[in-house]
């Protein structure tokens, strides 16, 4: 099967530091930007920050228990394979992330056992990052 890359925009109230923040701590190439929005290769899918004023969950996250956690809702992120994921997470910590849920295996020795971990970028905006060692588990009940 073949993915199709999706275009996601999201709402930054802090452009500068959203750059940053995309552009260094995961080394994202930047695309096409304005003085208002900049575009971003994120792991082989569009991903455009916009400048907004704080929406109400960037100002406090709502939170939906999963495997003893608070996940935070809403979250996007990518599906990465085994050894990106691993690396990842080592770059996160190496440059001091704070994770609201730290990398780890959620539903161990279950049906979807997957890699996980949950950050926030500087304007409150939550993300998820996933692994899967069998991909034949990503839809599996």
């Amino acid at each position: 099967m073949s993915l199709s890359p999706f275009h996601l925009a999201i709402p930054v109230y802090d452009l500068a530091a959203a750059r940053a923040f995309y552009r260094d701590i995961f080394g994202l190439e930047e695309g096409r930007s304005s003085d208002h929005w900049v575009d971003f290769n994120f792991f082989g899918h569009q991903l455009v920050i916009h400048e907004h004023p704080k929406t109400t969950s960037q100002e406090q996250a709502h939170t939906n228990a999963v495997d003893g956690h608070d996940v935070p809702v809403p979250h996007f992120g990518v599906i990465l394979d085994w050894d990106t994921w691993e690396a990842l997470a080592e770059r996160l910590r190496a440059a001091g992330t704070a994770f609201v849920i730290e990398p780890y295996i959620r539903f161990k020795g279950e049906v979807g056992e997957q890699a996980t971990m949950f950050l926030f970028d500087p304007c409150g905006n939550a993300l998820e990052f996933k692994a899967f060692k069998d991909m034949g588990q990503l839809f599996a009940k």
